[in-house]
């Protein structure tokens, strides 16, 4: 079975849309509230719940960040840049999983993956602190082999490959070449003993083939989750996902 992990970044970008300055996060006239989309989706069959509190916190907020801590039943999955701060942020937040992104201040939602050859020292460093503190780490990374191979060599438990230029593709001449990028990546990391997750971009249509993908361990999805959900709730969107993921 592949496992389902909801994202629920996009369900606070409602809410910051119009209840950015207020002084709480919940409560009151504020909405929507990130956390009962995650209970909800708990619900319906998620295996966990992801969140990306960025370095500019444009949705997620830290106090979302801890109420899901407390609340949630399954388990935490928290990406976040590969700086001190949020290193510093996640040892004391102590979530079951950190996946660690690239984040670009201009960029809507995260666009390709984290340079680990070019950043190795860095990396190594969080990778090692969130190992010391018992969290499981993954590197969202391009289905690149050097990538993939430093992925490794630093001790990271995990990689998410990113999906998105395969999504982007998909309409295209050039869906086939991703998604032999993407096949070769998985196998490649199971080979290196690496656990395979990926991410962004996937939605009801192509789930049907990114599902085929060998040894793929959990999928990421939450712009898709959320979008459908607007039109026929929570709980059917994400057991739909579920189904599609495992039919």
């Amino acid at each position: 079975m592949i496992y389902l992990g909801v994202n629920i970044d996009h369900c606070a970008t409602v809410r910051q849309a119009r209840y950015r300055e207020a002084a709480a996060t919940v409560g009151g006239a504020v909405e929507p509230d990130p956390v009962t989309f995650a209970l909800h989706a708990e619900r319906a069959g998620a295996d966990g719940i992801t969140v990306h509190l960025r370095e500019d916190r444009r949705h997620i907020q830290e106090r979302d960040v801890w109420r899901l801590r407390e609340n949630i039943a399954t388990r935490l999955n928290l990406e976040m840049a590969c700086t001190p701060d949020m290193t510093a942020f996640a040892l004391k937040l102590k979530p079951e999983f950190v996946c660690v992104v690239p984040e670009g201040r201009q960029e809507v939602t995260t666009e390709g993956g984290l340079d680990v050859v070019g950043n190795l020292a860095a990396v190594g460093t969080c990778v090692a602190a969130l190992l010391a503190a018992g969290i499981k780490v993954s590197l969202f990374i391009d289905p690149d082999e050097r990538q993939i191979e430093l992925s490794a060599s630093v001790g990271a438990t995990f990689v998410e490959l990113h999906t998105g230029a395969y999504a982007h593709a998909y309409y295209t001449t050039a869906r086939s070449k991703e998604f032999q990028r993407l096949r070769l990546g998985c196998v490649r990391a199971k080979d290196l003993g690496l656990t395979v997750n990926a991410g962004h971009g996937i939605n009801y249509v192509n789930i049907a083939e990114v599902r085929t993908l060998p040894h793929l361990h959990e999928l990421n999805i939450g712009h898709s989750i959320v979008s459908r959900a607007l039109f026929t709730g929570v709980e059917e969107a994400v057991g739909e996902m579920k189904a599609r993921m495992n039919g």
